[in-house]
């Protein structure tokens, strides 16, 4: 049985004096950090620069950091609510403030979007690796210890832990040591919150060399709220939705973009009719909905994704994930999400959540292993995953910058773009908005080439954006040019054909056909608008951890943000909100951010500002 500990430094001792002053450490992607015993091995070494310790990471977990008055004045209590007694992990802290000592390194795989761009040490300690190839990595840097958050059961008088939210890397390094390919030992920190999850994650107490368990070190998970879902993303979504075939299989990327595939595939089971409409107008031409999968589901779908999140959860409810593979609906290998995702998980009857199984990332990212029962389950699959940018011949930029900053990682994409070419009927389709905000500017996120890229183009496959499907695999270059211009926002579709022509890979003679050419975002908001208002389409479709005032606040926040990249709009905006008062939602609004009773002229501002973006996005 495991030591038992109730002190986070008397864990660490004792972890010290077992393995020694050379500490390995390997910590789990996202949320499954051992927070009290991380801090604490990070102090002891902070202590005794004698010892070296590195930390083997992913996914750094941190709290959101507001900048601007609004942004303090809307996230600050948000912050309180949902991370208020989340605690920081020191090394992060120290790693922003290039404060880390020599004696202790970060080294990470996959980096939380953009949280490390212009951070040397950070950037100069990634390793860029597929998700399967990090737990070799750990393994061959030495690893001699892994902590990890568990959730606690006993059973008959025995304890067990259960891996619960990561069984991704820790279940192939502990296939590995009983192997006799590794020696390390296993901490556990016991979280109440933590849903106990069955299956191979499920572990006895021996497996463990010491476990934190006390109510002073117990905390709340870290629980990001759900964001709400754009106009864009609804149609990247939507789009998506009409590839996915009756009885295949569907792996779903992190991204807002699932939220809305989801919600998509679910107005399809659920709302026939509504999704057919919904469609018609969102395609450019008839022709498009010729090759759509547009029925309900009646075999359902099967979940493998590495990747475990409150949508799929929508998805057994509605009935589409049901199509069973021994028993199971669902493998996953980590999740993250709203409290009550946990919630949900930690409430599910016995019966349900055995049809839910975390499985380690070697599982469900390749075919490797027990080939033959995977091919079988894996029919007709679908990998859904994000894109930056893409290229006009097909490449993907997913990670990265060309000056080489890492934007996140590679995480599992090219394992499942992989996987799409070696399965019969599977398909890669990844999703990218077709433009992004560049300052005051908007920027095309469709190129002619870029200085990196993630997926290369001998590999391109399906690409999605707001404007319909791009269908590139076995195509020439000259066919894949054409099929993603047709997906470009028409702003730059000229610019980039021309391009296309001048280097010879594209005959002078081709036009874009004019179905094509109104790739415009009003476009797409009116096709939507219909199903906004009806609900078909809501803003957070499996609910929100925001308040019904904090709810309303959000759009029009976001229209102020996007003013502000354009100051010409500002005085517009604050002349009207000078001259039209508030109504009463508004001004509950007001009052949420400290501005109904504004004392200074920056309040007073910022008071009218908001007022006028409140009307205009239709919050009041």
């Amino acid at each position: 049985m495991p030591k038992l500990f109730s002190d986070p430094e008397a864990i660490a001792e004792d972890i010290i004096r077992d393995v020694g002053t050379n500490l390995v450490v390997g910590l789990p992607l996202g949320l499954g950090k051992a927070n009290h015993v991380i801090n604490a091995l990070y102090a002891r070494a902070v202590a005794d620069r004698s010892i070296n310790l590195t930390f083997f990471s992913a996914l750094t977990l941190e709290k959101p950091k507001p900048s601007s008055l609004l942004e303090k004045r809307f996230i600050g209590p948000v912050i309180d609510r949902l991370f208020g007694g989340y605690p920081d992990l020191t090394y992060a802290g120290a790693l922003h403030a290039g404060a880390l000592p020599p004696n202790i390194q970060v080294i990470e795989f996959f980096f939380l979007a953009g949280r490390w761009l212009r951070v040397p040490y950070a950037q100069q300690h990634y390793i860029s690796a597929n998700y399967t190839h990090a737990s070799s990595y750990l393994l061959s840097r030495g690893l001699n210890v892994v902590t990890q958050l568990v959730a606690k059961r006993v059973v008959d008088g025995a304890t067990r832990y259960s891996l619960s939210c990561n069984t991704d890397t820790t279940l192939d390094i502990l296939r590995a040591r009983s192997d006799g390919q590794a020696s390390f030992k296993l901490i556990g920190q016991v979280n109440s919150e933590l849903p106990f999850m069955p299956g191979l994650g499920d572990l006895p107490g021996d497996e463990f060399s010491a476990v934190l368990d006390s109510p002073a070190t117990d905390f709340p998970l870290f629980a990001p709220p759900a964001e709400p879902i754009s106009d864009t993303k609804y149609a990247i979504g939507l789009h998506a939705a009409g590839l996915v075939p009756d009885g295949g299989t569907l792996q779903i990327g992190i991204g807002q973009a699932g939220d809305a595939l989801a919600q998509g595939l679910i107005v399809r089971h659920r709302d026939n009719n509504q999704f057919h409409a919904i469609m018609k107008r969102l395609a450019p031409g008839t022709e498009q909905l010729a090759g759509l999968q547009t029925g309900p589901f009646e075999k359902g779908l099967y979940g493998v994704s590495e990747m475990l999140f409150e949508a799929f959860l929508g998805l057994i409810e509605a009935g589409i994930l049901k199509r069973d593979v021994d028993g199971v609906m669902l493998h996953g290998a980590f999740f993250l999400g709203p409290k009550s995702f946990y919630r949900a998980l930690r409430e599910m009857p016995p019966e349900q959540i055995a049809r839910i199984q975390m499985m380690p990332v070697s599982f469900t990212n390749e075919l490797y292993g027990d080939e033959d029962a995977k091919r079988r389950a894996r029919v007709d699959a679908r990998f859904v995953n994000n894109a930056m940018m893409a290229t006009l011949m097909g490449a993907a930029v997913s990670d990265g910058l060309e000056d080489g900053q890492v934007v996140s990682g590679v995480g599992g994409q090219y394992n499942f773009v992989a996987q799409a070419f070696a399965l019969q009927g599977a398909r890669s389709i990844l999703a990218l908005e077709a433009t992004r905000q560049a300052g005051e500017g908007t920027q095309s996120n469709i190129r002619w080439n870029y200085g990196h890229e993630t997926i290369p183009r001998h590999l391109r496959d399906v690409f999605v954006t707001e404007y319909g499907v791009a269908d590139t695999r076995g195509k020439s270059d000259a066919e894949t040019i054409a099929a993603m211009l047709e997906v470009t926002d028409s702003r730059f579709q000229n610019e980039l054909a021309k391009i296309a022509k001048d280097a010879g890979k594209l005959p002078k003679a081709f036009e874009i056909p004019a179905a094509h050419r109104e790739n415009f975002p009003d476009r797409i908001a009116a096709a939507l608008k219909p199903a906004r208002e009806t609900g078909l389409l809501p803003s957070f479709p499996f609910g929100s951890d925001f308040t019904d005032v904090e709810q309303r606040l959000i759009p029009a926040l976001q229209l102020l943000q996007e003013a502000q990249r354009t100051p010409l709009k500002l005085p517009g905006l604050l002349w009207q909100g000078m001259t039209q008062p508030p109504d009463a939602a508004g001004l509950e609004c007001l009052a949420r951010l400290g501005l109904d009773r504004p004392t200074t002229l920056a309040e007073r501002a910022y008071r009218a500002l908001v007022n006028a973006a409140l009307v205009r996005s239709g919050a009041r």
